[in-house]
């Protein structure tokens, strides 16, 4: 009885961003790196706002900050690749989220790196890929909201995923 007291007040209460983001950080997510590449360009970044929207067809949707290099590039490109990073690519994950990281082919030069359909960098060493050609965007609050459609994808079967929650790094405990 009390909890239902508790959140009841919770419910109508204001809240901080600072809450906003510590309760969403209760929920685990894996960890990827979305990369583009094009004429001018090719773009590397962390995110975990990451989900399948569709399996026929099969669309993925990637949430970038507006304003960004990131969206800009993938707009322009018009493509994005999805690399599932797995517990060993702790180090990939910071690289891309850093702001001091080399711009364009020069941010891809350490790392090693494939392509597929599209020509945006496949990292290697990711538990899973998908390649996608971008079929719509929606700018929504501080993020854009891409929507890719999967033209080529890979995976790994025995594989450990990289986790973020709580704003740390996890690994999955078995």
């Amino acid at each position: 009885m009390e909890q239902s007291v508790a959140v009841a007040e919770a419910v109508r209460r204001e809240f901080s961003g600072d809450e906003f983001r510590r309760t969403l950080g209760a929920f685990a997510t894996g960890v990827t790196v979305i990369t583009t590449h094009g004429e001018a360009d090719a773009y590397g970044m962390t995110a975990n706002a990451f989900s399948s929207v569709s399996l026929d067809p099969p669309l993925v949707l990637v949430c970038v900050i507006s304003g960004t290099r990131g969206a800009e590039v993938i707009e322009q490109n018009g493509v994005f690749a999805v690399n599932i990073l797995g517990a060993d690519q702790e180090p990939i994950s910071r690289f891309f989220a850093s702001r001091d990281r080399p711009g364009g082919r020069a941010g891809f030069a350490e790392v090693s790196h494939t392509t597929a359909v599209t020509g945006s960098p496949i990292l290697e060493g990711a538990g899973g890929f998908l390649d996608c050609r971008l079929v719509d965007s929606h700018e929504a609050g501080d993020h854009f909201i891409f929507i890719g459609e999967v033209v080529a994808l890979g995976f790994e079967d025995e594989f450990v995923p990289l986790l973020f929650h709580g704003g740390k790094y996890r690994r999955v405990e078995g």
